[in-house]
C-alpha cells in the first residue's frame, strides 16, 4: 500500500486487518476440539473401526479443510454473499429436499446426511448459514417496515420456516429449532416490535411444546430430562453418564485421555457429549476455559456488529454469533442435565466435518467484515 492510500485509509478511520482476537479464539477452539475428538473416540474408533486414529485424522483433515475456507473466505468481500442470496437459498434447499430421498444416509432412525463414496455432508448444517445470509438480506431489504406484521416479519420468517419444515421432514428437531431462534434473535436486533417479539416467542413455545408432547420419543426425552433416573439404562442412560464423567472431574480433571466413562459408557463421546468428557479430563477448569472462549467469540461478533455502517453486514455478524452461541449453550445445557437431550453439536470442537468446515467458513465472514469496520 503506498503512502498516499494508506493515509486515505487512516482518514477513512476504518481498519485494514481481520480481527486477530476472532482468529486466535476460533483456532483455539479448533485445536481443543482436535485434542478432545482424539481423547474421547480413541477407545471406541479401535473396537469398531480397528484404528485408534480413524476419528483424529478425519477431524484433522476437516480443520486443514475449515482453515482454508476461513482464510480464503476472509479475504472475500462480503458482498458477495449478499449477491447470491438466491443460489445459495436454491442449492440448500435442494440439498434439503435430496436428504429425504433414497439418496440420504439413514440412521438411527433419521436422514441427515448426503454420501458419495466416503464424503458425506449435513445439508442442515449448510442451510443454517443460509438462513444467516437470506434473512440479513431481507431485513435489509424490510427494514423500514421491520415493526410491521404483515410487510415486515411474515416475509423475514418464510425462508427460515421452509427450512424448518424439510430439517423437521429428517427429523433434526434440534437444528431446525436452531435455525428459528437465530432468526428470532437477528429480526429482535434489527429493531421488530416487542409486541411481535412476544407473539414470535409464546408461538415458539406453544410450537416445540406441541412437537415434544405429540411425538413418543421426544416425550421420553422430556421425562427423562425431569427424572433420569427413573430409566437408568434407557432415556436416562446418556444423561446419567455424562453427569458422572462431569462429576468425577472435579476442578482439575483426571487428566487427559484419563476418562473412564469413554470406555463404552458415553455413546459416540466424541459428538455431543464431548462436553462431559472435557469435564472429566479437565475438569471444572478446563470446561471454564472452553465456555469463556465461547463468551469471548460471541462478545468480539457482537462489538463488530455494532461498529459496522450497513445492516447486511451487521446482521449477518449478529447471525452468525447468535448460532455460535446459541448452539454452546444448547450442548452444553444438555451435558449438564439442565434441558432434554438433543442432537446439537458443540461448535468447533465435536466431531462433525461438515459442521467444523461451515462453521469455520463463517467465521472467515465475520473476518471480512471486521476489516471494514470503523476503528472508533
Amino acid at each position: 500500500m503506498t503512502k498516499e492510500a494508506l493515509k486515505k485509509q487512516i482518514e477513512k478511520n476504518v481498519k485494514t486487518e481481520f480481527d486477530s482476537v476472532i482468529f486466535y479464539t476460533t483456532m483455539t477452539l479448533v485445536f481443543i476440539g482436535i485434542i478432545m475428538v482424539f481423547s474421547a473416540s480413541f477407545v471406541q474408533s479401535s473396537f469398531k473401526h480397528h484404528d485408534a486414529y480413524y476419528f483424529l485424522k478425519r477431524n484433522v483433515i476437516y480443520a486443514i479443510l475449515g482453515f482454508i475456507c476461513m482464510i480464503t473466505i476472509s479475504n472475500v468481500d462480503y458482498k458477495v454473499w449478499k449477491k447470491n442470496t438466491k443460489p445459495i437459498g436454491i442449492v440448500s434447499i435442494i440439498l434439503l429436499i435430496l436428504v429425504l430421498t433414497p439418496l440420504g444416509i439413514k440412521a438411527n432412525g433419521a436422514r441427515r446426511w448426503l454420501g458419495i463414496g466416503a464424503f458425506t455432508i449435513q445439508p442442515a448444517e449448510i442451510a443454517k448459514f443460509a438462513t444467516i445470509i437470506i434473512t440479513a438480506k431481507l431485513i435489509e431489504k424490510k427494514y423500514e417496515n421491520i415493526k410491521s406484521f404483515r410487510k415486515g416479519l411474515i416475509p423475514l420468517m418464510l425462508v427460515p420456516l421452509l427450512f424448518f419444515t424439510l430439517i423437521m421432514g429428517q427429523p433434526n428437531m434440534s437444528t431446525a429449532g436452531t435455525i428459528i431462534l437465530v432468526t428470532f434473535v437477528m429480526i429482535f436486533v434489527a429493531g421488530m416490535s416487542m409486541k411481535i417479539v412476544g407473539f414470535m416467542f409464546g408461538s415458539g413455545i406453544a410450537l416445540f411444546l406441541a412437537l415434544g408432547l405429540t411425538s413418543e420419543y421426544r416425550l421420553k426425552r422430556i421425562l427423562s430430562f425431569l427424572d433420569p433416573f427413573q430409566d437408568p439404562l434407557g432415556n436416562g442412560y446418556q444423561v446419567i453418564q455424562g453427569l458422572y464423567a462431569l462429576g468425577s472431574g472435579g476442578l482439575f480433571g483426571m487428566g487427559l485421555g484419563k476418562s473412564q466413562q469413554k470406555w463404552f459408557y458415553i455413546p459416540e463421546p466424541q459428538n455431543d457429549f464431548i462436553f462431559a468428557i472435557i469435564g472429566e479430563e479437565l475438569g471444572l477448569i478446563g470446561c471454564a476455559v472452553v465456555i469463556m472462549l465461547f463468551v469471548i467469540l460471541v462478545y468480539r461478533c457482537v462489538r463488530i456488529a455494532l461498529k459496522c455502517d450497513n445492516i447486511f453486514a451487521c446482521m449477518v455478524v449478529i447471525g452468525i454469533g447468535a448460532q455460535i452461541g446459541i448452539q454452546a449453550a444448547l450442548n452444553i445445557a444438555v451435558a449438564t442435565s439442565s434441558m432434554p437431550v438433543t442432537g446439537v453439536a458443540l461448535p468447533f470442537i465435536s466431531y462433525g466435518g461438515t459442521s467444523l468446515v461451515i462453521f469455520m467458513s463463517a467465521i472467515g465472514i465475520v473476518l471480512n467484515i471486521s476489516k471494514h469496520v470503523k476503528i472508533n
